[in-house]
C-alpha cells in the first residue's frame, strides 16, 4: 500500500494535543507550532500508523459480516460460557433503546449497526451479554455472574455508558 500523502498543519493555539484525520487522499496531521522538526517526523509517523490501524478495525469482517459475527460468538462463548450456541446473530439497523437484543427462545441475537466502529473489546462484551441470555433470560444475579467472566465488562458498560451520552442517545445497561 503506498505512502499516504500528508499535510502537516501547525498551530500557535495548539499546546499539546496532535490529531489526524483524511481529507481526501491527504492525511492531514495538526501539531503545535513549537515542535521541532524530529517531534514532527516521530509524531507523523505515529498518527499514521493510528489511522491505520482504525481504519483498518473498521474493515474488519466482523464487522460487515454476519457469519464472521457469529464466528466471533462461537469463539467468545467457548472461552467465556461454556459453548453455548445462537442459531443466528445479524447485524441490524440502529436500535431506538439497545445496543443489542436477543430472543433466547429462538436463539437469535440482533447488534444495532451503531456499534459498527465501537473498539473490538467493546463489541465482544456486547456479543458476551447477548450469549448470556440464552443461558439465563433475565439480568439477575446469575446472568451478571455469566457476564463478568468477560474481564472487560466493566469497562465496556463504561465505554457504552460515555458514548450513549455523548450522543444523547439515552442508551443504558439494565440492572
Amino acid at each position: 500500500m503506498p505512502e499516504p500523502q500528508v499535510e502537516v498543519r501547525r498551530s500557535a493555539r495548539r499546546r499539546r494535543m496532535v490529531s489526524a484525520y483524511r481529507e481526501g487522499d491527504t492525511v492531514v496531521v495538526l501539531l503545535p507550532a513549537r515542535m521541532t522538526k524530529s517531534e514532527e517526523k516521530h509524531w507523523v509517523a505515529e498518527m499514521l500508523s493510528r489511522l491505520q490501524r482504525s481504519e483498518t478495525r473498521r474493515r474488519s469482517p466482523t464487522r460487515t459480516s454476519d457469519a464472521a459475527l457469529l464466528q466471533r460468538c462461537e469463539e467468545l462463548s467457548d472461552r467465556y460460557l461454556g459453548g453455548v450456541r445462537p442459531s443466528s446473530v445479524r447485524w441490524v439497523p440502529p436500535m431506538r433503546t439497545r445496543w443489542a437484543s436477543c430472543t433466547p427462545s429462538e436463539g437469535t441475537i440482533r447488534i444495532s449497526e451503531r456499534l459498527r466502529d465501537v473498539p473490538a473489546w467493546v463489541l465482544d462484551y456486547v456479543l458476551v451479554h447477548e450469549l448470556a441470555h440464552l443461558s439465563v433470560p433475565g439480568h439477575g444475579k446469575d446472568f451478571w455472574q455469566l457476564v463478568h467472566r468477560y474481564p472487560r465488562a466493566e469497562r465496556a458498560v463504561g465505554y457504552l455508558e460515555g458514548l450513549s451520552a455523548a450522543a444523547g442517545l439515552g442508551i443504558t445497561e439494565e440492572d
